[in-house]
């Protein structure tokens, strides 16, 4: 519980940073839980609810000073499309799945900060997360258009999303259009525009951020007066009636159909959640020379999630909007979001009855503005420029998201990030090298200008050995040996190879074996310890043909010192050479 250990040294300026950061991220959480909420299908207060309880138990078990943890556009999308799916035949209730996935996250999450395996969401590399987080922004700024328009729309997938928009383009309702382009660009205005020109009027850098932060709340406000001005509440679509009071605490109703159905999407939301969460955490804790623990944060995030089942919320994460604004407000410590979550819950039991003719289009609108800074599409581009396969990894998990949906997306995601990864280390750098003159530095042959002996053959591996790539050194060697007939030693430089598995242990025996009969030495350069005691331990150092050199130039200086002997450094090049028994 690391609320154990700064709360030992919590003081009066720390409440005070901590309680001015839970203002701001109050102001802006308001229209963002009631949003979010909408987003996932759900009534506008449970995400309220999601966003108070959450941020209680991540403060007692997290490790991020600044992270601010809620509902989010991604999950929110994602636990829509888990729920949606289920719910089609009106068999089970939707808030229920809603709580039940928040649960089942929360225990999955939990249980991977207890056993240590954080690593597990190491399996989704980052461009790939950036694809899919690219899609789904897509399809949330898609989906709000019809609360834009006043009218139905629905669907997992862009098409249908489009199709449905399209299929109801003659029922617009004006009033919602209306409301709606003049919320998007009012709050694309106060994004962009009003802070500078508050800076403009004298006001203080840090005050004009904070201000237009406010934007959403301040949409919220007018649009509410407008709408009772005007006498507009029966002509266009409004949040209606939100209870009013803090949530009720009881466990989800544990039925295993329902676990069964939900546990997958459970374990898709908890490692997207935990991979956007650390993320956010770590660009944060690195801004002030800290550092986050990921395994604990697993369980921050667990226990986040579990506090939100047992009140009546949904899965939530780290966000990224309103933990980067927690942190410009100067939030000290993670009693910054116990605060928060005291302000949500003034704001639910005081002035939740003043929501009540809040336009859903003004909703949708903040949004749409939201997720807009998901949609960066600058990493294809960067990405095509630096390497061809992650821009199709990218590529193909931004179509299969948008065309599928966001389940089918993760899956690909995963799938492309460990056939990429199979694929990278399937095909190795493998070079051979040359000594540079006057020196003891070998480098690829191709590149340099280097000095080679015909009686040795010398490469350098850069990649572990294991069973995708083992056949191919294999089939390298001999394929050069067929080239040059003269070549008496192959030397492996091991200084890239940190691992060497069964599969390639079993493929430098049998090269072994091959080389002696061949009368070739079969030698090993640089080779890290924990190597060499497996090594040892399979007892293949024991049957092998050559030596292991403490370092390349000390083997290649005593096979062949005619070639490469070099007075100066000779006697201590000497020294390299041992049996593979001493170390």
């Amino acid at each position: 519980m690391p609320i154990l250990g700064w709360g030992k040294t919590y003081s009066l300026p720390h409440f005070y940073q901590d309680m001015s950061a839970a203002v701001i991220v109050t102001i802006m959480l308001i229209p963002q839980s009631l949003a979010y909420a909408l987003l996932a299908g759900l009534p506008p207060e449970i995400g309220l609810y999601a966003s108070m309880m959450p941020l209680v138990a991540y403060m007692i078990f997290g490790t991020s000073n600044t992270l601010a943890v809620g509902p989010v556009a991604v999950i929110s999308l994602m636990t829509a499309s888990a729920i949606g799916k289920l719910t089609l035949t009106g068999e089970v209730d939707y808030l229920s799945a809603a709580v039940m996935l928040a649960l089942l996250s929360g225990i999955m999450l939990l249980l991977l900060g207890i056993f240590r395996l954080g690593f597990l969401a190491n399996f989704l590399s980052h461009p790939v997360i950036s694809g899919f987080i690219i899609a789904a922004g897509l399809l949330i700024a898609t989906s709000q258009f019809g609360h834009i328009l006043g009218i139905a729309a629905s669907g997992q997938t862009l098409p249908i999303l489009l199709m449905s928009l399209f299929g109801g383009i003659n029922d617009v309702n004006s009033v919602a259009l209306i409301i709606g382009i003049t919320s998007l660009i009012f709050l694309v205005y106060v994004r962009i525009g009003l802070k500078p020109l508050l800076e403009a009027c004298g006001l203080s850098s840090g005050l004009a951020a904070n201000i237009s932060r406010a934007g959403p709340l301040l949409a919220v406000f007018m649009s509410i007066s407008a709408v009772q001005f005007f006498s507009l509440g029966d002509k266009v679509a409004v949040v209606g009636s939100i209870p009013q009071g803090l949530p009720s605490f009881a466990l989800p109703d544990l039925s295993l159909d329902m676990i069964e159905a939900l546990w997958l999407p459970a374990f898709f939301i908890s490692i997207i959640g935990f991979v956007e969460s650390v993320s956010v955490g770590q660009t944060l804790a690195a801004r002030k020379n800290e550092r986050i623990d990921s395994n604990q944060e697993l369980i921050g995030l667990g226990a986040a999630n579990i506090a939100a089942s047992v009140s009546g919320g949904y899965p939530v994460t780290g966000g990224f909007a309103r933990s980067v604004v927690n942190f410009d407000a100067g939030a000290a410590t993670p009693a910054a979001g116990g605060f928060t979550a005291v302000g949500i819950g003034i704001a639910t039991l005081a002035f939740t009855p003043y929501l009540y003719f809040l336009p859903k289009a003004v909703l949708a609108a903040t949004i749409i503005i939201a997720v807009l800074s998901l949609i960066d599409l600058s990493v294809l581009k960067n990405s095509w420029f630096y390497s061809k396969s992650d821009f199709f990894a990218i590529f193909g998990t931004i179509i299969v998201t948008l065309f599928m949906g966001v389940e089918f997306g993760v899956i690909f995601g995963v799938t492309a990030s460990i056939a990429l990864y199979l694929y990278q280390t399937s095909q190795p750098h493998i070079a051979e090298i040359g000594l540079v003159p006057e020196t003891q530095h070998f480098r690829n042959i191709l590149r340099h200008n280097v000095i080679t002996s015909p009686l040795i053959l010398s490469l350098r591996v850069d990649e572990n050995l294991y069973f995708a790539n083992a056949e191919l050194i294999d089939k390298m060697i001999k394929e050069r040996l067929e080239k040059s007939p003269d070549i008496r030693h192959v030397v492996l430089n091991c200084t890239s190879i940190s691992l060497i598995d069964a599969s390639a242990l079993e493929v430098l025996e049998n090269l072994n074996k091959f080389l002696m009969s061949r009368s070739i030495g079969l030698h090993f350069s640089e080779l890290k310890g924990p190597v060499e005691d497996r090594l040892l331990k399979a007892k293949f150092l024991e049957h092998l043909s050559g030596q292991v050199f403490l370092h390349h130039y000390g083997a290649v200086s005593q096979l062949d010192p005619k070639t490469y002997m070099n007075p100066s450094v000779l006697a201590e090049a000497d020294q390299s050479a041992h049996d593979g028994s001493h170390i």
